[in-house]
């Protein structure tokens, strides 16, 4: 029986999907190079269709296996599985996860990444994720480096809990794990266009193959360009768009049998437009309080309501950024042993430019300006140590080191919220890290794991915006282990259960923002989020592994929780603040299926129910407008309960569903009608806030079009957001710029209008 390997969750299209993975390999380099689906794609076109079974492989474990088999809660995405759903961004990842949601914000690095409920919400340097990405098995050290297109994937993997023993980057809420093409054995090119009819163009390819019998290359490059949904009135320009160029370029080495070098090397360039339209405005809001300064006055031309897509904007406020890594993979064959090593470098800028006061008043509050950088560098090394795969006792073993800096210049006024300093921040992390699998008795397997750590922080802040400048510096050091336990029963070849109890743990940090001072220095630093996770699972496949159908139940508690909040400080007196203010509890279920209906029709879906909800947040901000009859205490700040509240971000239901029916229209033609479906239930991006709820919302996507039926080449029509729902991805409560009168901003999404476009692809 010819075998085909799908994605569980929404494997949309059939034929596309082969490009999503390829046959069982020895370690995850060779699962990334199958990934590229090349060869793939045109060896399932000869299959019995009638007698394809679906096979999803995942490395989630360093190892290439089988989905089914792995006591995991992760989902694998595919190439062709984010061109049915419309994502060629970063920030569109949680259209095809459905425990994931990814905020968005006026720049990148004020953006939150989710999982199950968990992010960090934060605006200082240095502060780590809850949610960690990788790109090829190194972290990013920036997330907001990963605020990009997503043009050479050739496999994603979303692991949601705590991540913190197999990886050298502990991660406390979960791991989006980006993989990308890899030099292949024989000679290859993919390349992929896209138009919309609203201004969006972009292509990318990549060609990979051999030099000789022992080096191998791949070269990959894209560009993408959309002005944006938002026009600016008060100089006619598209913005909320974005631009971007990437290029990345890998040599395979085989220089023995038995020991292979793979040095990689990348480089990004881009740039974001800026726009958040005003869709609530109270009538007679003033700008700061400043008399006649109307939204009439200081808003021309725009009309504030729900479905708003211009402002007027005397700033022309963006972001641009740069970037460049590099990366040497060692894999060495000691016998029945893989010895892995990854070496990498990683630089990354990002100048952001901002309106703070959104309007084009021609008064000086008008003309309030924020101007900043970022900057980061992070060098990493990973030793792994991996026993065969097939034995009954089996392992993984690892060592890792990080060295990370970060420097941030920031400069806000002359009118306003007055800011002018200077910050760095560093660590240095060193940690060891396994797993051991044991199948004690035929098809019961045992699993423990951990990692033990020792990380260093140290940070510099000076404040030039003081009529005498003030400067601080501190440094601290922690050690922390992690574990892992889990138990797995292959019931049958087709069913496999199991349950695993984990923890996580997200470092120490400082809040380095505006307001820094002697009280935020004496306080020390942030003390770490830990995580307590419990997981169930099934994993079934049913009629001849043509259908596939998983649940996940899980239930994780945090405790010191960083986050945004109000903290009493070694002086007595109070503040705003990233601290720790307590505990979350996140638990649900996740669901995931697949299916083969006929030849030619196939269908997939996925859902998550989530209950998230602070265990413990006795003192958080108001959110602004609040008073005592909505929750907002007395005090110096004033402040709310939050605790039984739901957590910001986390709607109780969101899913997808996809499904393509793609029949043969002559003996070398196939017809490809694609549809898919996203859903999502309300939310508050703040918790509370009336101004920031979202209610439910679903999407369609719809596309049609033609492949060979040797999938060397496909061309289809595509119309997201087919029924032209409006919604907002994110809202901003901006009264108090605007005398604590109702005043909503919202960052619009991709498709919150309808557009259509082409694309076309090869693969030979």
């Amino acid at each position: 029986m010819k075998a085909l390997n799908l994605s569980v969750c929404h494997f949309a299209i059939v034929a596309s999907l082969a490009a999503g993975g390829a046959q069982a390999q020895t370690n995850d380099a060779a699962a990334t190079a199958a990934a590229t689906g090349m060869a793939a794609a045109q060896s399932v076109a000869k299959a019995d269709q009638e007698n394809v079974e679906i096979i999803v492989t995942t490395t989630a474990q360093k190892r290439f296996e089988n989905i089914q088999n792995v006591p995991l809660a992760v989902q694998v995405v595919t190439p062709a599985q984010l061109e049915a759903q419309g994502v060629r961004h970063f920030q569109d990842l949680g259209k095809v996860a459905p425990s994931l949601t990814i905020r968005p914000a006026e720049h990148p690095v004020n953006s939150n990444v989710s999982l199950r409920g968990v992010g960090t919400f934060a605006f200082g340097i240095g502060v780590e994720s809850s949610v960690a990405v990788t790109v090829d098995g190194v972290p990013l050290a920036f997330q907001a480096r990963a605020f990009t297109d997503l043009p050479d994937v050739a496999m994603i993997e979303v692991l949601r809990g705590p991540q913190s023993t197999l990886y050298g980057k502990a991660a406390s809420a979960g791991l989006i794990k980006i993989m990308t093409t890899q030099p292949t054995n024989d000679f290859h090119v993919k390349a992929n266009t896209v138009v919309t009819d609203d201004k969006e163009y972009g292509g990318n390819f990549s060609v990979t193959g051999p030099i000789n019998e022992k080096l191998g290359y791949v070269f990959s490059a894209s560009y993408s360009n959309w002005d944006g949904n938002v026009k600016n009135l008060f100089n006619g320009k598209q913005v909320n768009g974005r631009e971007n160029a990437s290029a990345r370029g890998k040599l395979k080495w085989k220089a023995t049998p038995d020991v292979t070098f793979t040095l990689s090397g990348n480089y990004i360039n881009g740039n974001t437009t800026v726009g958040r339209p005003f869709i609530r405005m109270a009538p007679g809001a003033l700008l700061r309080n400043v008399p006649g300064q109307t939204s009439n006055v200081t808003l021309p031309g725009v009309t504030i309501g729900e479905t708003n897509q211009t402002i007027s904007n005397n700033y022309d406020a963006r972001t641009k950024y740069s970037g460049w890594g590099t990366m040497l993979r060692t894999d060495i064959n000691i016998g029945k042993l893989n010895v892995l090593g990854l070496t990498s470098y990683d630089r990354f800028q990002l100048d952001d430019y901002l309106d703070v006061d959104d309007t084009s008043a021609t008064v000086p509050q008008g003309s309030n300006i924020q101007v900043g950088r970022f900057k980061s560098r992070l060098f990493t090394q990973e030793i792994r140590l991996l026993s065969p795969g097939t034995d009954a006792f089996r392992y993984a073993l690892g060592v890792y080191y990080a060295n990370t800096g970060f420097k941030r210049p920031f400069k806000r006024g002359p009118v306003f919220s007055l800011a002018d300093w200077y910050a760095t921040t560093g660590s240095r992390q060193i940690a060891i890290f396994g797993q051991i699998d044991w199948e004690f008795v035929k098809n019961l397997t045992a699993t423990v794991g951990g990692r033990a750590q020792n990380e260093r922080v140290k940070y510099t802040f000076l404040d030039k915006n003081l009529a005498v400048p003030a400067s601080w510096a501190g440094h601290a050091s922690d050690n922390a282990t992690t574990y892992r336990l889990g138990l797995q029963y292959q019931a049958t070849p087709d069913v496999m259960l199991f349950g695993s109890y984990a923890t996580g743990y997200k470092g120490q940090t400082y809040d380095l923002t505006t307001g820094f001072n002697s009280n935020r220095a004496a306080a020390g630093p942030i003390r770490p989020e830990t995580s307590k996770d419990k997981e169930l699972g099934i994993r079934t496949q049913f009629f001849g592994r043509r259908m596939t159908f998983n649940v996940t139940y899980f239930d994780t508690n945090y405790t010191d929780l960083q986050a945004q909040s109000i903290e009493t400080l070694a002086d007595g007196t109070s503040n705003f603040r990233l601290t720790n203010v307590g505990g979350l509890n996140t638990k649900g279920l996740e669901f995931e299926t697949a299916a083969r209906v006929t030849r030619d029709l196939t269908i997939s879906g996925a859902a998550t129910y989530l209950d998230a909800t602070y265990t413990s947040f006795p003192v958080a901000q108001c959110y602004a407008l609040q008073v005592l009859a909505t929750g907002c205490f007395d005090g110096s700040p004033r402040f709310q309960n939050l605790t039984g509240t739901r957590a910001v971000q986390a709607p109780e239901w969101k899913g997808s569903a996809s499904v393509e029916y793609a029949p043969a229209l002559t003996e070398k033609l196939n017809g490809v009608l694609q549809g898919s479906w996203q859903y999502q239930s309300s939310v508050y991006y703040v918790s509370r806030d009336p101004q920031t709820f979202q209610g439910a919302f679903s999407i369609f996507n719809l596309s049609a079009g033609v492949r060979d039926h040797g999938r060397r080449w496909e061309a289809n029509i595509f119309v997201n957001n087919l029924f032209d729902k409006q919604y907002y991805p994110s809202l901003v409560n901006s009264a108090g710029n605007f005398g604590n009168q109702v005043a909503t901003q919202a960052i619009l999404p991709r498709d919150f209008r309808r557009y259509a476009g082409i694309r076309f692809g090869v693969n030979y």
